[in-house]
């Protein structure tokens, strides 16, 4: 057998990227990060013995998913600020939902309201539940990653699926009607319409709001009366700013901009014809680093 030549490895790993990217963004919640884990993944390929590796992409997925894994759990020993208490990134996709990025990133609708829930499991409970459910590997694959058994592997995406489930109501599959239901959020709250607003909101609807440090970060608000109760903050923001139909995460979102600057993202999940979760980000440094370019006309 022959090694590869440096630049055919490195077409090859560039076919497997998106895929890899997906992989570390439901790990991470960070694109960043999720770039780091994509570079460290190729460090680890180019020192290898490729003449070893007889499927690439699954052997890839593994080294991804380790690499994810021990980011996770140096983020925990560092006593880094858990990404729960704040919003995942977003990923901003046309309206259209022709972005093939965007797509790859979130196939399966990805949206903030699920991350969070990741966020809140165990480093290998998030893994597992990751590597099986979403991209179908098997837990006898999963299993040395997290040095557990195969049973054990099991009983892990097993909690993780009972804590998903439970907190993340599937969303409507019709996007034109899913549409239509953030354009009657943004009329009542134009209009300081307390019926209508409540009217569209889901009795156990959720609201997370994350301004950032210096407003304390991630905010949750739970509950159709106690959302509504935020209309005049709603109303303020729907006629001060200029809003702007896009896909976050692929699903119904809002990029709101005042005076031309970037104000906030909203992402919205419709759950049987009413708004089940409000995901706002507004924290000006993350903002800052979101590339919209893909969205602009």
């Amino acid at each position: 057998m022959t090694v590869n030549p440096p630049e055919t490895l490195a077409v090859r790993f560039e076919e497997h990227r998106p895929h890899l990217k997906a992989v570390a963004y439901r790990m991470l919640g960070s694109l960043t990060e999720a770039e780091d884990a994509i570079q460290e993944t190729w460090l680890r390929l180019s020192g290898s013995d490729d003449r070893r590796i007889d499927n690439l992409g699954g052997w890839l997925t593994t080294v991804v998913g380790r690499v994810c894994l021990d980011m996770l759990r140096t983020r925990r020993r560092r006593g880094e600020e858990p990404l729960e208490h704040r919003l995942p990134d977003p990923v901003i996709g046309r309206e259209d939902g022709t972005d093939p990025e965007q797509q790859a990133l979130i196939a399966d609708s990805v949206g903030l309201a699920l991350l969070v829930v990741l966020e809140s499991l165990s480093p290998a409970e998030r893994l597992a539940f990751v590597l099986h459910d979403m991209f179908g590997l098997s837990f006898e694959e999963i299993a040395p990653i997290v040095d557990r058994t195969p049973g054990t592997a099991k009983k892990l995406a097993s909690r993780a699926r009972l804590r998903v489930r439970g907190a993340t109501p599937p969303p409507d599959p019709d996007r034109s009607g899913r549409r239509r239901v953030v354009d009657a959020f943004l009329t009542a709250a134009r209009g300081g319409d307390f019926d209508g607003l409540l009217a569209i909101l889901d009795p156990d609807v959720v609201l997370r709001a994350d301004g950032g440090v210096l407003t304390g970060g991630l905010r949750t608000i739970t509950g159709a009366a106690a959302v509504a109760g935020q209309l005049e903050t709603f109303r303020r923001m729907a006629t001060a700013a200029t809003t702007r139909p896009v896909l976050v995460n692929g699903l119904a979102g809002l990029v709101n901009t005042i005076d031309g600057q970037l104000f906030s993202i909203m992402s919205f999940t419709v759950a049987d014809g009413r708004i089940a979760a409000i995901d706002i980000l507004s924290d000006p440094e993350r903002l800052a680093g979101l590339d919209l370019a893909s969205v602009e006309d």
